[in-house]
């Protein structure tokens, strides 16, 4: 191949554009990916790119993503009927963590951002806590 021919991908205006994120990985997720921290490039903008795209390079999806309601709720912290304060953000059914996982962008929590639709920006730090506290 001469130097005219060199491999230079040219991108259409339907691909999606590449952007890299530093992932930081705790626990489990930790001891899953083999790493604590690396440099990850995907193809999107969205934190939900981002995951679709992780999870099908580490089988981690089941530690963190709650399918349903049930497994996102910890159970026997405070009792039901107290109104409890602050904001109580959360993202819908089938796109929470589970109880005890988080995924932070920058050191914020997802749910108190644009959930799954949160937008990533090149150097942005998406983190993947399993479990994001730790007791007796």
């Amino acid at each position: 191949m001469s130097t005219d021919e060199s491999a230079t991908v040219e991108r259409t205006p339907d691909a999606a554009p590449e952007t890299t994120v530093t992932v930081r990985c705790t626990g489990h997720i930790r001891r899953e990916v083999g790493e604590p921290d690396m440099d990850y490039t995907f193809e999107g903008e969205t934190l939900r790119a981002f995951l679709d795209a992780f999870f099908e390079e580490y089988d981690v999806a089941d530690m963190l993503i709650a399918e349903t309601e049930e497994e996102a709720t910890a159970h026997g912290w405070v009792p039901e009927d107290v109104e409890a304060a602050g904001d109580w953000a959360k993202n819908p059914e089938g796109e929470q963590t589970r109880a005890f996982a988080r995924v932070a962008i920058n050191g914020q929590f997802n749910e108190h951002l644009d959930g799954l639709d949160t937008e990533l920006d090149d150097g942005d730090r998406v983190s993947l806590m399993y479990p994001f506290i730790f007791c007796c």
